[in-house]
């Protein structure tokens, strides 16, 4: 990924933030990457870590409009994805979506702190202010509906690392970066 769009994805994010009234913390962790595609407006993602202690984290995020975060799922950390601005897309699996996997045509997750079904592979729309709960094993992809979007996460302790199981193998969680540019914003990853 060239620095030139890091430093562009930091900027239309700090836009973003401050545009929604979201204050930063002093020195906040930024973590900017396009999953290692070369893609990153088609699969990208801003984040700023605001916690990260070892039982807890918490994430604000900004995708701009037609970037995905692709499909993957944790083993151990339980999240809540929480649309803060915008309309946020996702879609659900119960396992591994393989081709020609069976999978049940619903499962139970919480939206809002209540119980409901999910339709398996099939896009759900979160509304400003709503969220929803994954639980560990549980496959998801995520993008803003229509424009840009505001995504906050709080979860169990996150391991970047060990425990981003993506679909796509190709997919990196920390992309290269090329240096065309002076840095804009120190990275978590590079």
């Amino acid at each position: 990924m060239k620095r030139s769009a890091i430093n562009r994805a930091y900027r239309d994010a700090l836009a973003c933030f401050a545009a929604h009234h979201w204050a930063l913390p002093g020195k906040p962790k930024w973590d900017i990457t396009d999953f290692g595609l070369g893609d990153f407006e088609h699969f990208g993602l801003t984040l700023v870590n605001l916690a990260t202690e070892p039982e807890y984290c918490e994430k604000l995020m900004y995708a701009g409009s037609g970037q995905t975060t692709p499909c993957h799922c944790h083993a151990k950390k339980k999240e809540d994805i929480i649309c803060r601005s915008g309309s946020l897309m996702l879609t659900l699996w119960p396992s591994k979506p393989l081709a020609g996997a069976a999978m049940p045509p619903d499962f139970a997750a919480n939206i809002d702190g209540e119980r409901a079904r999910v339709r398996t592979g099939e896009p759900l729309v979160l509304g400003a202010g709503s969220r929803i709960t994954l639980v560990p094993g549980v496959w998801h992809q995520f993008s803003p509906k229509g424009g840009a979007c505001i995504i906050g996460e709080v979860s169990t302790a996150n391991d970047d690392i060990g425990d981003n199981f993506f679909l796509d193998e190709q997919v990196g969680r920390f992309p290269g970066i090329e240096e065309d540019e002076p840095a804009a914003v120190h990275l978590v990853g590079g």
